[in-house]
């Protein structure tokens, strides 16, 4: 006969769920089902995103010093713009990815006032959604804090009721 994997153990009612993660679902709480294989996907994926999101900037700058429209100035202006937008979503992309959204304070937390900036800057953005995810999961650090906060909240709350799962406490 061939061996089946282990069933696991059922949850208690009311134990934390793990969220899932794009492209991962919940397979990041234990590194299983596929979760190398797509960690592979994903770096490779956002590494050709990267890529084709620079090809494009290159070619808007090239159209650009092809115009004569305002020579070299203008082009190391559009330049200049493109490196601090791209600099500003990588710092934004990293703390997303790191600390999570609602975290964010100040400028990072600006969604529609700085939307120019996030969509020049997309290839910084994807640079950094990159690099993470040869680290883990991108936003798997801030799905693990928020799930073992959870896991010992949830631990507490069985351990205050004297280990009886149903909780009442008999006279």
């Amino acid at each position: 006969m061939s061996e089946q994997p282990p069933t696991p153990a059922p949850k208690p009612a009311g134990a934390p769920e793990p969220e899932p993660i794009r492209f991962f679902g919940t397979s990041w709480l234990n590194r299983d089902n596929g979760y190398w294989l797509r960690r592979v996907g994903v770096s490779v994926g956002a590494l050709a995103a990267t890529a084709a999101a620079v090809l494009v900037l290159r070619l808007g700058v090239e159209g650009v010093a092809l115009s004569d429209s305002g020579g070299g100035f203008l082009n190391g202006l559009l330049t200049a713009a493109i490196a601090v937008c791209s600099m500003m979503a990588v710092r934004r992309t990293w703390k997303v990815l790191t600390v999570g959204r609602d975290q964010l304070t100040g400028w990072m937390a600006e969604e529609k006032s700085l939307g120019a900036v996030w969509l020049i800057g997309g290839a910084g953005s994807l640079a950094a959604y990159f690099v993470r995810s040869l680290v883990e999961a991108p936003g798997e650090a801030v799905r693990r804090a928020a799930h073992r906060t959870a896991v010992e909240q949830y631990e507490k709350r069985r351990a205050g009721r004297g280990g009886r799962p149903g909780g009442k406490r008999r006279r």
